[in-house]
């Protein structure tokens, strides 16, 4: 393998960007959720406490929030290439420490530096839509999503089958060779930026927003332990909420602002966001609900498989992969359609799989194939979203913009789990089995969220004029028209 300049793209039509940039964004959506099946080898293996090992996933998910906006930000401004290999040296020194943690207090602090490596989904965006052709670009753009949906269900798999035969270190030795692999091949095949965004650090934005997730996030991640009436958890809402009023406030008298407020006043911007974060509330479900149904032993109730870890999360298999076709899908389908109808089809899809999952759920089959339903229609949503960020953000701003719709995906998908958790500790049924009942409410749930998301997707989309960027080529929008 030769090394290329790299300030050009690699390959015919920058194939070899689009090979790394896939690898890159795979590692991290494994490992986003391989060590979710293994939470109880770990605290067995580190000797902590339930809702101590509970922090593995949440410094993560906190990490991720506050990171990725900012670092989203500084690849704007100070190049993307820059900064996605700032981000995997970060992250294989945190999966390298987990890998070598001798006790719980240092696996969380790895995976607090993990959680810089969601940033590289949407600095993978901007750097597809300003080194592809036109188009290509909305196949890579499907390609790329549809990795981060199918990584997240195969690391499921990934960490049930390690957790099931290997140490609870392998999780991690594989997460930290994705990560050089990764890092590897973005040296090589990354092509330096071509625009720079204008403006500096907003300071004083970053440190709203980081304050304000944090404190909604881990309100929402504690609630289910501390009670969702304590004083914390709503002391932390309340707090939330306040940084995020103080945030727009300062955000509007800026001119380097990390959050466009007029941005998020837009229709179109605000219903991408709300779509992003009813798709992670509603995976939630999917994820707590099929795993823990799997698992559970028929006993007394009849209700469950009695699966290994390995089993349950083969269950999933279907799913997670029909989410990449489905995702390399979108490009010709809004080519066909337009860019609303992938969308609200893939919620249709979601809510379709959800609804008859909650109908029947007591066979092995019925998993595997709702499942798949759900997977196509997840495969659709997550490959549209960042065309619809494209369309309406300029190009200088697309890892911003993109980066904050992930942080309300990532919020979503805090809301999803702690909602489900508290619907799981609700349910009442003999040798502390969880009833039949509580599978079905959280499927309904499911349904709720992806109906939303069709409401949502109407009004995602606005027909605008375009005009092709005088950099990359591809098309951008300008000043909005009736609505479509």
């Amino acid at each position: 393998m030769s090394a290329v300049r790299a300030d050009e793209p690699t390959g015919t039509g920058g194939t070899g960007t689009l090979v790394a940039l896939v690898v890159a964004v795979f590692g991290y959506a494994l490992m986003q959720t391989v060590v979710v099946p293994a939470l109880k080898v770990l605290e067995t293996g580190l000797h902590t406490t339930p809702a101590t090992a509970a922090w593995i996933l949440t410094a993560f998910l906190l990490s991720s929030a506050v990171l990725t906006p900012l670092l989203g930000r500084l690849g704007d401004q100070y190049g993307k290439r820059r900064v996605i290999l700032a981000v995997l040296a970060v992250y294989a020194l945190g999966m390298a420490g987990a890998a070598a943690s001798q006790n719980i207090g240092q696996l969380v602090t790895a995976r607090v530096l993990q959680g810089a490596a969601l940033a590289v989904v949407p600095l993978a965006m901007a750097v597809l839509r300003e080194a592809l052709p036109p188009q290509r670009l909305p196949f890579a753009m499907g390609l790329v999503s549809g990795v981060v949906g199918a990584g997240a269900g195969a690391g499921l798999i990934v960490g049930g089958l390690l957790a099931d035969h290997l140490s609870w270190r392998w999780l991690f030795v594989l997460g930290a060779a994705l990560a050089l692999v990764s890092l590897v091949l973005a040296a090589l095949w990354v092509p330096a930026d071509r625009r720079i965004a204008a403006g500096g650090i907003d300071l004083p934005g970053t440190v709203l927003l980081g304050g304000s997730l944090v404190a909604i996030l881990l309100a929402l991640a504690k609630g289910p332990a501390w009670g969702w009436s304590s004083g914390r958890v709503l002391g932390l809402l309340v707090l939330g909420v306040l940084l995020f009023a103080a945030l727009v406030g300062v955000e509007r008298a800026r001119r380097d602002a990390l959050i466009d407020v007029t941005e998020l006043t837009d229709r179109p911007m605000l219903m991408t966001h709300l779509a992003a974060f009813l798709f992670g509330t509603g995976s939630y479900f999917f994820y707590l609900a099929l795993p823990l149904y799997a698992q559970q032993r028929p006993g007394g109730t009849g209700v469950g498989f009695g699966a290994s870890v390995t089993e349950a999360g083969l269950l999933m298999l279907t799913g997670a992969l029909a989410v990449i076709p489905a995702g390399m899908a979108v490009g010709r389908l809004t080519s066909a359609l337009g860019p609303r109808w992938p969308i609200a089809g893939g919620f249709a899809l979601i809510t379709a799989g959800s609804v008859l999952l909650a109908s029947a759920h007591d066979r092995k089959w019925q998993h595997v194939v709702f499942y798949a339903v759900v997977g196509i229609g997840t495969g659709l949503v997550i490959g549209v979203l960042p065309k619809l960020i494209a369309d309406i953000v300029p190009l200088e701003r697309t890892g911003t913009a993109n980066g904050l719709n992930n942080i309300a995906r990532t919020v979503g998908s805090a809301v999803g789990t702690a909602v489900a958790a508290a619907v799981i500790a609700s349910g009442r049924a003999p040798r502390g089995a969880t009833p039949d009942s509580t599978y079905t409410t959280l499927f309904w749930l499911a349904t709720a969220t992806g109906a939303a998301g069709i409401a949502a997707a109407f009004l995602a989309v606005r027909r605008r004029t375009v005009a092709a960027d005088p950099v990359s080529g591809a098309v951008r929008p300008e000043q909005p028209q009736t609505t479509k």
